[in-house]
């Protein structure tokens, strides 16, 4: 939890504040998930905060969502590619990515519990 934390910092994604009168702040929760090696055995823990954005209301608190996630017939283009090309294909673990996108507005975050 601290490693996730640590990210946001060095990432300077968020500020610290007080908690502010008549502002309406998403909640956050955090999942946990274990990590296994090739075999099945557990490597490592892994937790993420996450906001709680079923507490928004559209137009509201937002008026438009975006979600990136790769396609299955992307995916399967790529692999074929690489087999016809005999390219090599590495699977990784990223850590931390984050989004180089500018908001225009606040958006409050509640501080996650035990923090």
């Amino acid at each position: 939890m601290h490693e996730e934390l640590n990210q946001f910092v060095r990432n300077d994604v968020w500020e610290l504040v007080p908690r502010l009168e008549n502002v309406h702040v998403i909640g956050t929760k955090w999942i946990s998930k274990n990590k296994t090696d090739e075999d099945g055995e557990i490597i490592r823990n892994k937790s993420r905060l996450v906001a709680q954005g079923y507490t928004q209301v559209e137009g509201v608190n937002f008026d438009e969502s975006f979600t990136l996630v790769a396609r299955l017939k992307s995916i399967r283009i790529l692999m074929s590619i690489a087999c016809t090309m005999n390219f090599k294909l590495y699977q990784m673990d990223v850590k931390c990515a984050f989004l180089n996108g500018y908001l225009n507005e606040e958006v409050f975050a509640e501080q996650p519990k035990g923090f």
